[in-house]
């Protein structure tokens, strides 16, 4: 990797990157994982509960097809809720030990910053929930939200679920892109560093648009082991979330000089 030319905007200096990059990432994520694999274990754990406690209340109360859309949106909400993760490869990584209390009492750099940047993830999974509600009631003309098993027969062998599915799909994506330009290394530098949120942002962005191709490999194989925990009953999350936290702490760290 070889550092970029500073673009005047006198934050951080962003290194080049290669495609062989995010899988160094997973390799030293997996790494930390088996380095702590209890601690990680724990920590995706706790994840998954918080997860099955949300799809909990949504059959409860009869929205189930919001899991969806709410599944996707945690997805995008990871690195906010990450920082434990960081913090244990950030101390594997200098030699120090890692305990529950170092993993799940994280004291940030900038942690006024850093809740301030969580309470914009969320506004934006809101926005991202709203907009799929809205879709629903335009392509299938009513509010009321059916039960997972209606929805998923109506959006894979109707017209009216196909045409949402792909505009769903395509908004979707978009929402997600703009998430992850602005979260791929500002969370961790939050966590890091004592750095305004505006400054950790325009680091991340800058990072994405200095090295796209090689950042969209490290947004979809993101993507690719989520669904693989999903897949697994969700119980595949105890390993895939701590394994994704882990790379991101090593993302960043290569990524941001």
């Amino acid at each position: 990797m070889t550092a970029s030319s500073d673009t005047g905007f006198g934050g951080p200096t962003i290194r080049k990157i290669t495609y062989e990059d995010p899988w160094r990432w997973l390799a030293k994520g997996w790494a930390d994982f088996m380095a702590i694999p209890g601690l990680s274990l724990t920590y995706g754990a706790v994840f998954c509960l918080e997860v099955g406690i949300i799809l909990g209340l949504l059959f409860f109360y009869g929205v189930s097809a919001l899991a969806l859309p709410i599944a996707a949106g945690l997805v995008l909400m990871g690195p906010a809720l990450a920082a434990g993760l960081y913090e244990a490869s950030r101390r594997l990584e200098l030699g120090e030990p890692v305990t529950l209390r170092n993993v799940f009492i994280v004291r940030s750099k900038a942690p006024g910053q850093l809740a301030l940047f969580g309470v914009a993830l969320v506004l934006l999974f809101l926005v991202w929930l709203r907009i799929a509600m809205l879709l629903f009631a335009l392509f299938f003309s009513q509010l009321e939200i059916p039960p997972i098993s209606t929805f998923l027969s109506d959006l894979l062998l109707t017209n009216e679920g196909l045409s949402m599915l792909v505009v769903g799909t395509i908004i979707g994506g978009a929402i997600a892109i703009v998430i992850f330009m602005v979260s791929a290394v500002s969370v961790p530098m939050l966590f890091h560093r004592d750095v305004d949120a505006m400054t950790a942002i325009i680091t991340s962005i800058r990072a994405f648009f200095e090295n796209m191709a090689p950042m969209l490999l490290w947004g979809w194989l993101i993507v690719v082991i989520f669904i693989i925990g999903l897949a697994a009953a969700g119980i595949g999350l105890a390993i895939a979330f701590p394994l994704i936290g882990h790379a991101t702490w090593h993302a960043y760290r290569a990524i941001v000089e």
